[in-house]
């Protein structure tokens, strides 16, 4: 039975906060857990919190980055409330710098049990609500399912699932990959949502290994064996 579900997460924009706060909204690198749990949670319809975190404690997630993005900062202006100097809230305008990846491309591995990977597998392809890439400005450029399989660990997963694309020849290409460590070693990460409500995480550990990819022709949406591979030709 089948342990993972891959998932291609790709779109003209992409923004995974890691420390957003107030005016000033980053993204990480790639995917984070909590952005990846939340996308779950809508295709599932969950908004709890206690549901939430359930689904996060109950998977472990790896992202392969096969096309990285450009890094964009855009320039926000917002009416609203700005607090003077006498502790009122008077009318002003607020400058806001929203970070986004630009024609980005990640693979992710979620490892569960088989049961957990059905209802998510059944869940991604009839979503309950929109579903979007980090913020809701950044819709996926298609579908995210790509299918499902069963993989001793996250590493060998990423390693053996095709990247498919439009228009090349089949090759090789070593890519980098971020996997959640099963200990308290790694780069320390603030992503293990814990309340949505009350916007606090739990640290999590994550470690990066290179993978060699194996390049595939894409064929029409559904012929290849992996399931629908989505981008669309350039």
């Amino acid at each position: 039975m089948a342990n993972t579900l891959f998932l291609r997460l790709e779109g003209p924009l992409q923004s995974w906060g890691e420390r957003a706060r107030w005016d000033v909204r980053d993204t990480a690198p790639e995917p984070t857990k909590s952005g990846i749990v939340g996308l779950l949670a809508c295709a599932l319809g969950l908004s709890a919190d206690e549901d939430l975190r359930t689904l996060s404690q109950s998977i472990r997630v790896g992202v392969r980055c096969d096309r990285p993005g450009a890094l964009l900062t855009d320039y926000h202006t917002i009416i609203g409330g700005v607090m003077g100097g006498d502790g009122k809230i008077k009318p002003g305008t607020v400058i806001s710098r929203r970070a986004y990846l630009c024609d980005a491309s990640f693979l992710v591995a979620i490892q569960a049990t088989p049961e957990t990977i059905g209802r998510l597998a059944q869940a991604i392809q009839a979503p309950t609500w929109a579903i979007y890439l980090g913020r809701k400005s950044c819709p996926p450029a298609c579908p995210p399912f790509e299918g499902v399989g069963d993989y001793p660990t996250l590493e060998a997963a990423l390693a053996d699932w095709p990247w498919y694309q439009w228009n090349v020849e089949s090759g090789t290409t070593q890519v980098r990959a971020v996997l959640e460590s099963q200990k308290s070693t790694g780069a320390r990460r603030r992503d293990e949502i814990i309340s949505r409500s009350r916007r606090t995480y739990n640290p999590r550990y994550t470690y990066d290994v290179p993978v060699t990819v194996q390049i595939r022709p894409k064929d029409l949406p559904g012929l290849n064996s992996g399931g629908a591979p989505c981008t669309s030709p350039a």
